[in-house]
């Protein structure tokens, strides 16, 4: 019976929420696609870009709309779970910190990548502090990925969740980047922990 509350209650808030009506109207896969908009009208993250990485990019909408900032240039998107290709992106099925699909993905770019981006999160249990430290360790992953693959003028993007290991992350971020910034996109849910952490510039 609660399940079921549940369901409707997510249900009902999806039929209310402008952006899950864009993105349908737009052609992108999720509403997730605005928060990556508003992160470039921000920051300008596409300026002089020529290759991407999207990590963990299932269902896809984060990679869409990378591909109409760079026609023309390479992106890989990388995620465990299999997704429907995205135009002009290619596509790997594997686990990104797996040294096998490193390889895979430094073969494809052949040099050092310009932008790396995550908006990856754990399925939530409803427990806000375990919640936050799992989605941590999946942004600690990423960006160890990214400071080992960056350019050094490259950007690395993650979600990341408010919660205990956030100063940790902020702080790492701050060792092995230049400019660090946080920021919460209007297209989060305001209930959400959720913001995001812009790195630019490796040391």
């Amino acid at each position: 019976m609660k399940k079921n509350k549940i369901s409707k209650n997510w249900i009902n808030r999806q039929k209310k929420d402008i952006y899950v009506r864009q993105s349908k109207i737009e052609g992108f896969r999720s509403r997730a696609v605005y928060k990556l908009k508003e992160i470039d009208e921000k920051f300008k993250i596409f300026k002089q870009v020529n290759s991407i990485v999207d990590l963990g990019a299932a269902p896809g909408s984060w990679s869409q709309y990378a591909a109409t900032r760079v026609k023309s240039e390479k992106i890989l998107s990388i995620d465990l779970l299999k997704f429907e290709k995205i135009k002009n992106s290619h596509q790997i099925i594997g686990d990104f910190t797996d040294e096998k699909y490193k390889n895979k993905i430094r073969e494809y770019f052949g040099k050092k990548i310009d932008l790396i981006i995550s908006d990856m999160a754990v399925n939530t249990i409803g427990n806000k502090d375990i919640d936050s430290i799992i989605t941590g360790e999946l942004c600690m992953d990423a960006m160890n990925f990214a400071i080992g693959e960056l350019e050094k003028k490259g950007i690395f993007i993650s979600k990341i969740f408010m919660g205990s290991s956030f100063n940790e992350i902020v702080a790492l971020a701050k060792k092995y980047f230049k400019e660090v910034r946080v920021f919460k996109p209007l297209a989060s849910r305001k209930n959400s922990k959720e913001t995001f952490i812009v790195c630019k510039f490796l040391r």
